[in-house]
């Protein structure tokens, strides 16, 4: 039976790192700040929005908070965006997604500076990344990788296979796994006996969206399974891309849904939010 990887307890230690920065911080009279915006009335997103503003709290963060009507037109947020890049006490600028359709994501994605790109999501940022000099990550891909290194399990020379091939997910964390050494295949809806494929994986990361995906015949015995995934089933019920229940059978070490990746996104964000205020104040 495979242990399960804590993403909860991990994503605790992590704030508590950002908090214990941020308390060192306050001794130079800087507090770090994250802007975050909401357009519209969605209703994850507003919880989402909620947790990231408690988690601002316990980190020491001081967090500045945009909620706008559905009705907000391309060119508002994009002035805020302005306002809030200009804004020298902002250190962080993180716009909910999704966006209403009339909204062009791209263009405001592109309109946050890189240094205050608290997401990860800007292409300066991913060109980084693709180098393995990005000092802001996308959180949910670097939550994957801590989750890994932090259960006690080296990256390098491992098989690793991303089930998914996404700009938020599966392309950033394929390269993270590179960066630690590992040997990575990135899987897709076109590649051939996929099953075969995940099961030479050590490291199994799946980002694909389709709840149960990962099967136990896919598991290689002993591989480690980080489950992205987080679908609504029967009842409102959550449901990871892995069918934990007979995976776990077979997995060394594995993420449960919920519990596991999701925590730990908001936890790297705080982390990108501390560095991010300590390069704008030139701290090492």
């Amino acid at each position: 039976m495979a242990n399960i990887i804590d993403g909860k307890a991990i994503s605790a230690q992590i704030k508590e790192e950002a908090r214990l920065e941020a308390v060192e911080l306050a001794k130079k009279n800087i507090t770090p700040c994250l802007a975050v915006v909401l357009v519209g009335d969605d209703p994850a997103s507003q919880v989402y929005v909620r947790n990231k503003k408690k988690a601002c709290e316990l980190c020491g963060i001081r967090s500045l908070s945009y909620e706008l009507g559905a009705d907000t037109s391309e060119a508002e947020l994009l002035e805020l965006i302005d306002r809030l890049n200009a804004d020298k006490e902002c250190n962080g600028i993180l716009v909910q997604l999704p966006l209403p359709k009339h909204i062009d994501e791209n263009k405001v994605l592109l309109r946050i500076l890189p240094e205050k790109d608290v997401d990860g999501f800007h292409p300066y940022n991913v060109g980084l990344l693709s180098i393995g000099k990005a000092e802001l990550k996308a959180c949910t891909p670097a939550g994957c990788i801590e989750l890994i290194k932090r259960s006690g399990v080296d990256i390098t020379g491992k098989s690793c296979v991303v089930v998914g091939r996404s700009n938020i997910v599966g392309k950033p964390v394929g390269m993270l796994l590179l960066a630690e050494n590992g040997t990575v295949t990135t899987c897709h809806s076109r590649t051939k006996n996929i099953a075969e494929v995940c099961r030479n994986a050590d490291i199994l990361i799946a980002a694909v969206g389709r709840p149960k995906f990962i099967t136990e015949d896919m598991v290689k015995e002993g591989a480690v399974v980080i489950d992205v995934g987080i679908n609504r089933g029967a009842y409102n019920k959550l449901t990871g891309d892995v069918d934990f229940e007979n995976v776990s059978k077979k997995a060394s070490y594995i993420t449960p849904v919920p519990g596991g990746v999701g925590p730990m996104t908001i936890a790297m964000l705080m982390k990108n939010c501390i560095t991010a205020c300590k390069a704008q104040n030139n701290i090492k």
